[in-house]
């Protein structure tokens, strides 16, 4: 029996046993049995050695039925482990009290949503090793000043350290993408807390890099008059901070921790 990959679900399905190995091998080491869950396991290229690894306690989530009854007839065991359905709107809190890893070949139409996922639950996913395509990899791991630093660069390495594994060519995969792929792993660093306003942190970024060519005193333009408003204050007071003459491609993630601090319309301006 074979799984017929689907491109409707953005299926390409790993084979190469030695890179399956070294993905599960990226996931850090558990004292005590880890919570694990695999997003996407499809034939379980993954799965056969996740299973392997007494560290581990696995639960897996697939959304193809076909690749569900692929893996309830080839692994022993999976009752109670796999769920069929949606992991963007799989109620993670029912399956997972506590903390749990991430892991998986990622479906390239949705990994960006995957990650905002992962990020609702950023205090409960202490690590996340994944394969997605190679250029979304590498503008999550980019350092600010370059054309592919973005949102996700900015959002999730606020909360994550992150690290660029390796490469992985289309040859790896039936059918083969178009596109190169990477293995990437995120590490849940110190940070409790931002320090802002979270909810206005992630729109000041999101509008920022929404128009990344503008300027920020003009692609912030709304959220700037919107902090001018809530006190009176002067457009001229903004003039004199160079930071809204940078693009947001210049910003770190203190940089913009920084200037949500600046926009918070309840907070005085800082002399």
């Amino acid at each position: 029996m074979e799984v017929r990959a689907k491109k409707s679900l953005g299926q390409h399905f790993l084979t190469d046993q030695s890179i399956a190995k070294a993905i599960v091998d990226a996931l850090s080491p558990s004292a005590e049995r880890m919570p694990v869950l695999e997003v996407g396991p499809g034939m379980g290229v993954l799965t056969q050695y996740l299973l392997q690894r007494e560290d581990i306690d696995l639960k897996l989530v697939e959304i193809d039925g076909e690749s569900v009854d692929y893996l309830l007839t080839h692994f022993q065991g999976m009752q109670g482990r796999l769920y069929q359905a949606d992991f963007l709107k799989l109620p993670l809190e029912r399956i997972f009290p506590g903390d749990f890893a991430v892991i998986g070949n990622f479906p390239y139409n949705i990994s960006s949503q995957i990650f905002f996922k992962i990020l609702d639950c950023k205090d409960r996913v202490p690590e996340v090793v994944c394969m997605i395509q190679k250029e979304v990899a590498e503008r999550i791991a980019e350092k600010p000043g370059t054309k592919t630093y973005g949102i996700l660069s900015v959002l999730l390495q606020a909360w994550y350290d992150i690290e660029y594994l390796f490469t992985v060519g289309s040859g790896a995969f039936a059918p083969p993408p178009k596109v190169q792929s990477a293995v990437i792993r995120l590490r849940r660093n110190g940070r409790k807390d931002l320090g802002c306003d979270e909810k206005l942190f992630k729109t000041v970024v999101k509008t920022a890099f929404g128009q990344r060519r503008k300027t920020l005193r003009n692609s912030l333009k709304p959220l700037i008059q919107a902090r001018l408003d809530s006190l009176g204050e002067d457009p001229e007071t903004f003039k004199s901070n160079p930071v809204f003459d940078l693009r947001p491609e210049r910003l770190g993630v203190e940089d913009f921790i920084s200037l949500t601090r600046l926009l918070t319309p309840s907070a005085p301006l800082p002399h």
